[in-house]
């Protein structure tokens, strides 16, 4: 039988970042591991770039030449 309405969730791609997802979120990662995450809204890298893999840490974001500048 096909889902309810309230028991859809919501899913947000966003171009060049994370997927968002309403939470709380458990996600089984390759090796079996489980993790969890409790927050209200949790964004899953898509990028693998990100040191807490596999929440985002914004690591997608590209380096520009004004932001070298500033250091």
């Amino acid at each position: 039988m096909g889902r309810e309405a309230e028991d859809v969730t919501s899913v947000t791609i966003t171009p060049d970042g994370p997927l968002l997802l309403p939470g709380p979120v458990e996600v089984t990662l390759p090796d079996g591991t489980v993790v969890t995450s409790r927050r209200f809204t949790v964004a899953l890298c898509t990028c693998r770039r990100s040191r807490i893999y596999p929440w985002c840490d914004t690591s997608h974001r590209r380096r520009t030449k004004h932001a070298r500048e500033a250091r």
